[in-house]
């Protein structure tokens, strides 16, 4: 129809007539109420951006020292899990502090015992890594 029709028609209605490819030939235009488009438009995308942030996994730090107690190391145990249940990757990091660095066989099996109490939910990223003075693993669920 002619622009002048578009237009009289849009004004009948008391919408907007909005221009959606201007370079086509002749120009392609929509009849539409602006304020609710725009409404619906902003709606949608705060969706967009809520499920985003929803898929994005944190990465969790839990830090061990050498002389944790089995107790207070079952509560870590039990965190780990909680963040891995919840979608969550996880930095486990033993620390080693003043003198502790001379035995770091027994940071290894302090973090083997936590790797084998978690493995039933958990993959571990790559080797540990040791960093100054702590002794680092990634973990992710299954």
């Amino acid at each position: 129809m002619s622009s002048r029709e578009a237009q009289a028609l849009a004004r009948d209605q008391g919408v907007d007539l909005v221009e959606i490819a201007a370079n086509a030939d002749p120009p392609v235009v929509k009849v539409i109420d602006w304020g609710k488009y725009q409404y619906q438009k902003m709606k949608e995308q705060a969706k967009n951006r809520k499920k985003a942030r929803e898929k994005q996994s944190e990465l969790k730090t839990m830090k061990i020292g050498l002389k944790i107690s089995d107790n207070d190391l079952n509560i870590k145990i039990r965190k780990i899990k909680g963040f891995l249940e919840d979608g969550d990757r996880v930095k486990i990091m033993i620390i080693f502090r003043g003198r502790e660095m001379a035995h770091k066989e027994i940071g290894n099996e302090l973090l083997d015992k936590v790797l084998a109490e978690i493995s039933d939910l958990a993959v571990v990223d790559g080797k540990p890594q040791l960093a100054g003075r702590n002794l680092s693993i990634g973990v992710r669920k299954k």
